[in-house]
């Protein structure tokens, strides 16, 4: 398969995944976390693009347990789905130090930086 840059959602759940082997839920939950509340994934797609990954081979069933008498499934990033995931975090870097670099060269135009915002422990008002 040709390496292309992976939808949003992708990068997410094999971020996700990068911690350690995590069930559903708990790739839900750490997708909202991890993209600051702003990818909401629902069960239908989450169990749909994890058996695309499976598929693709950059995921693979870590294991199963019985709770509350339903399969908890767990899920876990396979070799290829670790280089997948670093070579994409590469080239988004890239775009990012790209991006910066030019806009460094816009006049009065002042950059985004996370210890700025409000909020933050340098962000805040004292």
């Amino acid at each position: 398969m040709k390496n292309r840059s992976m939808q949003e959602p992708t990068f997410l759940i094999l971020t996700a995944l990068a911690a350690g082997p995590q069930h559903g839920y708990g790739i839900i939950a750490d997708v909202l976390q991890i993209s600051g509340e702003q990818v909401r994934l629902r069960a239908g797609t989450l169990y749909a693009a994890l058996d695309r990954l499976q598929a693709e081979e950059l995921i693979e069933t870590d294991r199963e347990e019985i709770v509350d008498g339903r399969a908890r499934r767990y899920y876990r990033l396979t070799p290829t789905g670790t280089n997948r995931l670093s070579a994409e975090t590469e080239r988004l870097r890239r775009n990012v130090e790209t991006a910066t670099a030019r806009l460094r060269r816009r006049p009065g135009l002042a950059l985004w930086s996370p210890a700025l915002r409000p909020g933050t422990a340098e962000g805040s008002a004292t």
